[in-house]
């Protein structure tokens, strides 16, 4: 009995000693992109500013990032004390309780954040997550090809006119292509992508009565569209391309056009980064039947799991790597060009950014112009651009994103990819009720 009794002592002891060892430890689940890279690189800073706080960071690609928070803030796990998440997970998250509501400091000023972000961000008023960087998507192409072409690039683009760019930009004996895109599966992944080139091609995802509607003519237009486009003037593996594949592709010259996140605009113009800094041009995401939708709207932000006990500590590094303080330290550090944006209207306000980056009035015209409360068409039952704002959406967008993919790889047609894709999506919003 007495030795029970100090081994149970013993472990009280250890378990007590860890609490206290990680107490003032921060773990903080992120994305592998560079402007996260960069806060981690940074952190230092704010560990000297708070002495007794230490930062952890576990740094993933976007999709496991996706699926570790998801499963951690849904289990109740605890792992990490900051999320990274985006607009779809706050405001349904926040309603949920699962999110801690954030309130900041006069200094820290939330009323400089632009209201498209701080809305998306937000469920009955109550901000649940601060954004690092947000972003709206746009075209990033090779100037310089297009004038050896003799072709230009409007503001506004069709998507017909994009198609003929891409021909007259892709040199394959060269290894330079036309376009490249996302190809692969994610709800966040190629699906944001998809979703916005869909829209403008009328397309939506659910009809009034919540049915999908993913065996329409409108998709079926838009992702044969997209498969034969990527297939004639796209790199060879686009399946398995995503956000950083394709950043180091356009950054080696290989690319004539990127059609994705405002926010690589800081990267490829970047020539410590790119090849073709000089060359790149940018402008508006192509339509085709409409423009409602043709550019998605996302907030890459830091929120803190209801329940932390580190909660304290973690509103403090939040307010720092949200503020505009942290703007200036990126600002004078890597120089302005570099800060993140998309979050701020002093930054677009500030001459020295504006100066340093030729992209930033493409990058706010493109944020401004989103709106996910009327992104389709025909009118439909959800809020969101290149999702729909349901819990059910994660599993739906996940499983089309599969389906997407199969058909770029050419495994299957594109008409299985959306017969497959409409099933998948029928079985999830049943399973959620929304009719029998």
């Amino acid at each position: 009995m007495k030795t029970l009794k100090k081994t149970a002592l013993g472990i009280a002891l250890g378990l007590s000693t860890a609490l206290v060892a990680n107490a003032g430890e921060l773990t903080i689940a992120t994305v592998n992109n560079g402007h996260m890279i960069e806060m981690q690189k940074l952190t230092p800073e704010f560990e000297k500013a708070n002495p007794g706080i230490t930062v952890k960071w576990v740094t993933l690609d976007e999709g496991t990032l996706r699926s570790r928070v998801t499963t951690d803030i849904t289990t109740k796990g605890g792992q990490f004390d900051i999320m990274t998440i985006g607009m779809y997970e706050a405001p349904i998250w926040g309603s949920r309780g699962w999110l801690e509501s954030l309130a900041f400091s006069d200094a820290y000023d939330v009323d400089d954040i632009l209201p498209a972000m701080r809305g998306g961000l937000s469920h009955d008023g109550n901000l649940y997550a601060a954004p690092f960087y947000g972003e709206s998507s746009m075209i990033m192409y090779r100037k310089d090809l297009l004038d050896a072409a003799g072709m230009t690039m409007p503001d506004n683009p069709t998507w017909g006119h994009v198609q003929d760019a891409a021909a007259a930009m892709t040199d394959k004996d060269n290894g330079v292509y036309g376009i490249c895109l996302r190809g692969k599966p994610g709800w966040g992944d190629n699906m944001a992508f998809l979703s916005t080139m869909a829209n403008s091609f009328g397309a939506k995802w659910f009809n009034d009565d919540w049915t999908p509607d993913l065996d329409s003519p409108a998709w079926n237009h838009a992702v044969n569209f997209y498969v034969d486009l990527l297939n004639n003037y796209g790199p060879p593996g686009s399946s398995g391309n995503s956000f950083n594949e394709i950043l180091a592709l356009i950054n080696e010259g290989k690319c004539g056009m990127w059609i994705d996140a405002t926010i690589a605009a800081s990267f490829v113009s970047d020539p410590a980064q790119s090849k073709v800094a000089d060359d790149i041009a940018f402008a508006q995401s192509p339509v085709a039947v409409t423009n409602r939708g043709a550019n998605w709207l996302w907030a890459w932000s830091l929120a803190i799991p209801a329940g932390t006990k580190q909660k304290d500590d973690a509103v403090k590094f939040l307010e720092w790597a949200t503020s505009k303080d942290y703007i200036e330290l990126v600002a004078a550090t890597n120089g302005w060009g570099s800060v993140p944006t998309g979050t701020r209207a002093s930054t677009y306000a500030n001459a020295n950014f504006t100066a340093a980056a030729k992209f930033a009035d493409a990058e706010l015209k493109a944020i401004m112009s989103a709106n996910p409360a009327n992104s389709t068409q025909d009118e439909t039952p959800y809020v969101g651009v290149q999702f729909a704002a349901i819990p059910e959406f994660q599993a739906i967008g996940t499983a089309v994103g599969q389906q997407m993919t199969a058909a770029l790889a050419g495994d299957i047609s594109v008409e299985e990819a959306l017969a497959n894709a409409q099933t998948a999506a029928d079985r999830e919003m049943k399973k959620g009720g929304y009719y029998k």
